[in-house]
């Protein structure tokens, strides 16, 4: 899967890209990052890409030409055009769901803004999926599409270790939250592990992971529970 990061900072995704899972992905041709620089398409020596805003306020805004220059020639680049996806907080909510829909594409294009945000041309003109990771506000888009990678490429075949991993995490287990875990020691400062995990019955221990997320999901976000289909026995 190509994923192409538009940004004015793409020196922010340098340690970022070295790291863990998405490192070795890239090694092994699973994943292909590739940062592109706003600026890169800015005219004259200044290489401008921000100006006022018109009718006032604070801040700056990012210029349309700069951003549709680079969006147009990183799209031609590839064999396919990806999918545009707009960072900003006014967009769809990010979550598993989602998260699932972005994993189905060969090719995601990141827009990151900054300063106070894009010209709103650039949303008219270039019509990109608007994505919001939260009701926060960030300094820019880089941080949002770094979680929007991390969480793509979980679901990219071969990336995990264990390829039912991704399966049980919280949101993917059938929209619960994910069931409490441990690891030895089976005692630690008066904490224990539960008997059921130690008997060795694999049905029990699932009827357990089962009850665990539901009552977590009741207590933490009851919000999923009410979307989520549940048999006599869950409820």
């Amino acid at each position: 899967m190509r994923f192409d990061i538009l940004t004015l900072f793409p020196e922010m995704f340098q340690s970022y890209l070295g790291q863990g899972h998405l490192k070795r992905a890239i090694e092994r041709g699973l994943v292909d990052i590739q940062l592109h620089n706003f600026r890169d398409y800015a005219p004259g020596k200044r290489k401008q890409v921000d100006d006022k805003p018109f009718g006032g306020g604070p801040g700056m805004l990012i210029m349309c030409q700069p951003v549709f220059d680079c969006v147009e020639a990183v799209q031609a680049s590839g064999t396919a055009p990806g999918k545009l996806l707009m960072m900003t907080p006014q967009g769809r909510r990010l979550d598993q769901k989602l998260v699932e829909e972005l994993a189905e594409e060969p090719r995601l294009l990141l827009l990151c803004g900054r300063y106070e945000g894009f010209d709103d041309r650039i949303r008219q003109g270039l019509q990109p999926m608007e994505v919001s990771v939260g009701d926060f506000i960030c300094n820019g888009g880089e941080v949002p599409s770094m979680l929007i990678v991390d969480t793509v490429i979980r679901l990219i075949p071969g990336v995990l270790h264990d390829e039912t991993s991704s399966r049980y995490d919280s949101f993917s287990n059938a929209g619960l939250l994910e069931h409490p875990q441990f690891t030895r020691p089976r005692e630690f400062r008066g904490m224990i592990v539960p008997d059921v995990l130690i008997n060795g019955d694999h049905q029990k221990i699932a009827d357990w992971q089962r009850e665990e997320s539901l009552r977590r999901t009741a207590e933490r976000r009851q919000d999923l529970l009410d979307k989520t289909d549940q048999s006599e026995t869950d409820a």
